[in-house]
């Protein structure tokens, strides 16, 4: 080319952007100058794609700096990659400050603002930002921010919102869409509804990487769904010749382990061929096998036995992840610990499951029986330890919150311990006559 332009310049990083290349696109931007050749509105908004792919954010500050001296800080296409930039830096004030400067916005600044916000476990602020989008734009959301969306409900748990948003899919024709469905997936088996999420996938005509790994995680967390988990484990490679990693084995080697099936957890943790480090995730994973057979040394009275293995789990480092339950109640989600009871209403929801565990035992319930929360104690603290788990706390204070008859869902991050399972059967029976 005998003399190159701003549109050859432009082009050139395009390409490189397209094929997967950013480093080559940033390094023609910092070129250039050489050649005397100006870059426009275009230009910066490649060379800030290049900037997000990498997640640079150093240098994408520097690039806004270029922006602004040169005079492109109100052109919306510039601003809307200024914002999806930041946010996938993980900048969301960066992209914020960029995003409430601007003079017009469209779907595409919107949509990257959500993202920004659903990306970085910042959920409240994305529908919030949705919902303004809602009431001031004219404009349809597209299939990207109602992924975004869709996201943001599921790392809310927020099942309600996730649904209505589901029916905003439906209406605007998006529900086969490859991404919106791969987020639905992930969506209903965040919020415990893992018949919605198969319902999702099974509609899918090629089903993704992310989308197995949802289906695969939420049967995981589900103790009645092994074989649904293993299921779409061989199904990856067989029906659509997706080969499963290392995150989907560790999956269904936790899975295994959670349900007592400790053999079929160590034989196959132990026939996957990874990296060293893959490796190292799987084997950290795998070891809710020595919770496991903790629990069941104490569920057979094996006193001695589980505090030897208790003692030599703490000498290697390993701990279980702190339990909590939350419940959504309209717009909000409520969050619970085990044994505090220092939020609103905590006398009240004490004095509720005091009465409940009362009218359990009038009917044969032995609270704390199974072992599983700590060896050679007196049944009466046993008693109460179990009492406050947080899935207990959590329905409590649904019971006095909700209206009656309004269906209550507590989700937790860990398995519910067997003693909570048998006592929200009772429940369920005893709330008919409170």
């Amino acid at each position: 080319m005998p003399e190159s332009n701003v549109v050859s310049w432009t082009s050139l990083m395009a390409g490189y952007v397209d094929t997967g290349q950013p480093k080559f696109a940033i390094w023609l931007f910092r070129k250039m100058p050489e050649s005397s050749v100006s870059p426009n509105d275009f230009t910066f908004a490649t060379v800030i794609n290049a900037s997000s792919m990498l997640a640079d954010l150093e240098t994408g500050k520097k690039i806004h700096t270029h922006i602004e001296i040169l005079g492109f800080q109100g052109n919306l296409v510039v601003c809307s990659s200024l914002v999806d930039m930041y946010g996938k830096c993980n900048d969301v004030d960066g992209a914020r400050r960029v995003f409430d400067l601007m003079d017009y916005r469209n779907v595409v600044s919107w949509t990257s603002m959500i993202a920004a916000y659903a990306q970085n476990a910042r959920g409240h602020e994305a529908l919030q930002v949705f919902k303004e989008f809602s009431c001031s734009m004219q404009e349809s959301p597209n299939h990207f921010m109602l992924a975004s969306v869709i996201n943001a409900c599921a790392s809310l748990g927020k099942l309600v919102s996730g649904k209505i948003t589901h029916g905003a899919v439906i209406r605007r024709g998006h529900e086969l869409n490859d991404v919106v469905a791969s987020a639905l997936v992930d969506m209903y088996a965040k919020c415990g509804s893992f018949s919605y999420s198969d319902k999702v996938f099974r509609r899918i005509q090629d089903p993704s990487v992310i989308s197995y790994t949802s289906m695969i995680v939420g049967a995981a967390n589900h103790s009645g769904l092994v074989d649904d988990g293993l299921e779409h484990l061989n199904s990856m490679h067989e029906k659509h010749g997706l080969m499963p990693d290392t995150k989907h084995y560790t999956c269904v080697v936790d899975m295994l382990s959670r349900v007592g099936r400790i053999d079929e957890a160590y034989q196959l943790a132990k026939s996957i061929r990874v990296n060293p480090d893959e490796g190292a995730l799987l084997w950290a994973s795998s070891r809710r096998i020595c919770h496991i057979i903790y629990q069941h040394l104490c569920i057979g009275g094996e006193w001695e036995n589980a505090h030897s293995l208790r003692s030599e789990m703490k000498r290697i480092g390993v701990h279980k992840e702190p339990g909590c339950s939350w419940v959504e109640i309209r717009d909000s989600t409520y969050v619970f610990y085990a044994g505090d009871v220092s939020f609103e209403s905590g006398n009240e929801v004490l004095c509720l499951l005091k009465e409940m565990e009362r009218r359990m035992k009038e009917r044969g319930y032995v609270g704390g029986s199974t072992g599983l929360v700590f060896v050679d104690v007196e049944q009466e603290v046993k008693e109460e330890i179990v009492g406050l788990h947080s899935e207990r706390l959590a329905l409590a204070f649904g019971l006095i919150t909700i209206p009656k008859g309004i269906t209550i869902r507590v989700m937790k991050n860990l398995r519910m311990c067997k003693d909570c399972h048998e006592a929200f059967k009772l429940i369920r029976f005893l709330v008919k006559f409170i």
